[in-house]
């Protein structure tokens, strides 16, 4: 087997372990809690691989600053909480289509190379996270959203789960992750971790015998 051969393999072992979907890490900071009302103001996102022995691990990733889409709330004690400042003058950021289009453009491409069907969001408490990306995809009414539209992996349930705790930094803890409170709360940081945190609960269920490879 030649090393083409070796990495087509990888990619529908991928596409094997997840049912036909691509497993994307994402975390969105806010200028609030309603999706509906309040700005984006940070997203990343961190698509996964998969190894020959099954391992998956972090391939890709995506971050940047969004410009509050006109007309959505910002809220002060959100902003508080995150640090973010949307007027920084040294803050780069881009407008929330264009930020949207680009990520989508770059998930659809992996879950092609990964022949999977569709991608599903993961996120620590992931239906907040979701509910941001759907509601900007209406909002600019992408005909094509990569994201399953409701289902999606939690880090904080199966950290709960795995760990015992549901508390990002307290999970990474438990998990041996290092966490820097000083950079939590930005969407790329947090992205990261919590891909670390998946990529390890993963690991180890398979590790145990939970996902024998060739299962499907």
């Amino acid at each position: 087997m030649n090393d083409s051969d070796s990495e087509e393999e990888e990619n529908y072992l991928l596409a094997n372990r997840f049912r036909t979907f691509l497993p994307v890490v994402v975390d969105i900071e806010t200028g609030g809690f309603n999706s509906q009302t309040d700005a984006i103001l940070e997203i990343s996102a961190v698509i996964l691989g998969m190894d020959e022995k099954g391992i998956i691990d972090i391939k890709q990733n995506f971050f940047q600053r969004v410009i509050p889409f006109e007309g959505l709330k910002l809220e002060e004690a959100a902003l508080k909480f995150t640090g973010i400042d949307p007027f920084h003058p040294l803050r780069i950021a881009r407008p929330e289509r264009e930020v949207m289009q680009t990520m989508f453009d770059m998930i659809r491409d992996a879950v092609k190379a990964n022949h999977c069907k569709r991608a599903i969001l993961v996120g620590h408490n992931a239906h907040f996270d979701l509910g941001f990306v759907n509601a900007a995809s209406e909002r600019h009414n992408f005909k094509r959203n990569p994201f399953h539209p409701f289902s999606c992996f939690d880090t904080a349930t199966l950290s709960g789960l795995a760990f015992g705790q549901t508390v990002l930094a307290r999970a990474c803890e438990v998990a041996g992750i290092d966490f820097d409170n000083d950079e939590a709360h930005s969407a790329r940081y947090d992205a990261h971790k919590t891909a670390e945190l998946y990529c390890q609960i993963v690991n180890t269920w398979q590790e145990l015998g939970g996902w024998p490879l060739g299962k499907k």
